[in-house]
């Protein structure tokens, strides 16, 4: 798909909604109820021998109107689908890499497209398809399953979940051309598509008025395509998180 037909869909969806928007929903508050909160979160740099990373950065997970965000992912709900909605959204990616030991920079991903968030009682479904506009033109696809268990005063969501990226997409960030293989001394490798696994856990627990935390671990089983890269350190990705939030309702 390229850049001007996924933009030519996406601003037909929004038109679509915004013609909606006229007619009022009660899916749709007017004003914010979620979780808004610092947060820290160590992030695993899986690649040229980096070590784990921490970083304080917010955490977000709410609604407002058709706004959504939920931790890295935001976006807009068009036309109701199911027992979800269509939506338009982005992820925030932050899987640059500074040129060095002979490879050349990797630009973060800009992945946008479409998605939605299926709520029943068997538990969420979060699907997404999103096109990389910046330097990789990749495509990333995922599904992820989350039910909630609660146990006294603690809110219990167990995850699984499924990732698929592109050749393009893995390529561009653990590929390694001819001319970078002949400066640094990895060999040449060209990545090819890949399914990765995902299992998760959150915890959420209220600790005062309107305050809860979070902590939440997730681990990845990269597929082939990226794990056998000579410029990735091993097979799978970690990420943790801690919050305090305030909860809107």
């Amino acid at each position: 798909m390229n850049k001007t037909l996924l933009c030519t869909l996406l601003l037909s969806f929004a038109g679509h909604a915004c013609a909606q928007q006229a007619t009022p929903d009660a899916d749709f508050p007017d004003h914010l109820t979620g979780d808004i909160g610092p947060g820290v979160f160590r992030l695993e740099r899986n690649i040229l021998g980096k070590s784990d990373k921490t970083s304080v950065l917010p955490y977000a997970y709410f609604d407002y109107k058709r706004f959504f965000a939920r931790l890295d992912t935001f976006g807009f709900k068009t036309v109701k689908m199911g027992a979800g909605y269509l939506e338009l959204a982005a992820r925030v990616n932050f899987d640059h890499m500074d040129a060095e030991r002979g490879l050349n920079r990797r630009s973060n991903s800009i992945p946008i497209g479409i998605g939605t968030l299926q709520e029943t009682r068997f538990g969420a479904f979060f699907l997404n398809a999103f096109y990389d506009v910046n330097k990789s033109n990749g495509t990333l696809l995922e599904a992820i399953y989350a039910a909630q268990v609660d146990i006294g005063r603690a809110h219990i969501y167990p995850q699984v979940g499924i990732e698929r990226r592109s050749s393009a997409y893995n390529d561009y960030f653990y590929g390694v051309t001819a001319s970078e293989s002949a400066a640094s001394g990895f060999r040449q490798y060209h990545a090819g598509a890949s399914t990765t696994p995902m299992l998760g856990l959150t915890i959420e627990m209220p600790i005062a008025e309107n305050w809860v935390g979070n902590i939440t671990f997730r681990r990845k089983w990269l597929g082939n395509g990226i794990a056998n890269s000579p410029i990735v350190n091993h097979s799978t990705e970690n990420m943790g998180l801690v919050a305090i939030n305030y909860h809107f309702k």
